[in-house]
């Protein structure tokens, strides 16, 4: 197959590591992946905080930098981020709607049902869960909230993750249960967002696991912090890092705490 890849904006500014991995997995399985230049962000942010008629022009440039998996170009896109596959199959079409561009709606509509968050791209369109790779550490995954409640990607994730050779997976206590991120949300709610962060941790740090692993960095970020500032030692892993890691290649992008910016700067 040929796949574009939408990398999400917090995948290319701040943890590319995530769409590389992606890139480094796809590939493995024989598959052909495009970058299509004139991404940018998906209108989610600017959704999901009611700022409609500044989401419409991203919106968009979405539709039309990926509207060529319609025309037989590529034959699916994939999204390492159950939060952005969400908004692209859901919020798009609805802020179209509500600025009044009924075309919008209907050509963001057909351009999602071609989008695949990774997960369900491997095991419902690639028809995979053991991708060959190998991970030999204690593992515990969370299922972010707009992955299970918006994108669905159900239990996908923990199929692929069981296939992984020499995994140690620990279930992680409340797991649908949300981190306290939520975008806007952790600033400005940022008493009850640290409060459920504290519970997550704590719920991390039951499982003994060496790494904590999600579908989506902005969580991971978010949960990353908690546990980098208590000196917990738990690493942060996206899903696409653990799958593109096999023996002979074992995938080193991965951080073990969410940079600062001036750390950030300094990478």
């Amino acid at each position: 197959m040929r796949i574009a890849l939408f990398a999400t904006c917090i995948g290319d500014s701040m943890f590319p590591q995530a769409p590389e991995a992606t890139v480094t997995i796809l590939e493995r399985l024989g598959h052909e992946v495009v970058f299509p230049e004139g991404q940018v962000c998906c209108g989610q942010m600017h959704a999901n905080t009611g700022y409609f008629k500044k989401a419409e022009p991203l919106i968009r440039n979405h539709v039309k930098t990926f509207e060529p998996v319609l025309d037989g170009e590529w034959d699916a896109v994939v999204v390492p981020s159950g939060s952005c596959a969400g908004a692209t199959r859901h919020e798009q079409a609805l802020v179209a709607e509500h600025v009044g561009d009924a075309k919008l709606a209907k050509r963001s509509k057909e351009v999602a049902a071609k989008t695949y968050e990774l997960s369900e791209l491997l095991v419902d369109v690639l028809g995979v869960t053991d991708v060959g790779a190998y991970f030999p550490h204690r593992v515990t995954y969370h299922p972010t909230c707009h992955s299970l409640r918006i994108a669905k990607v159900g239990d996908r994730p923990y199929q692929l993750l069981n296939a992984v050779e020499g995994i140690d997976l620990a279930p992680l206590p409340d797991a649908e249960v949300c981190c306290g991120f939520g975008g806007t949300f952790a600033m400005k709610n940022h008493e009850t967002s640290t409060a459920m962060l504290a519970d997550k941790v704590t719920n991390v740090m039951s499982t003994h696991a060496e790494v904590l692993c999600m579908g989506d960095y902005s969580c991971l970020m978010h949960v990353g912090g908690g546990l980098s500032r208590i000196n917990s030692g738990v690493k942060i892993m996206h899903l696409a890092e653990i799958l593109a890691s096999t023996k002979d290649k074992p995938f080193v992008g991965n951080v073990s705490y969410a940079p600062t910016p001036e750390e950030a700067m300094v990478r």
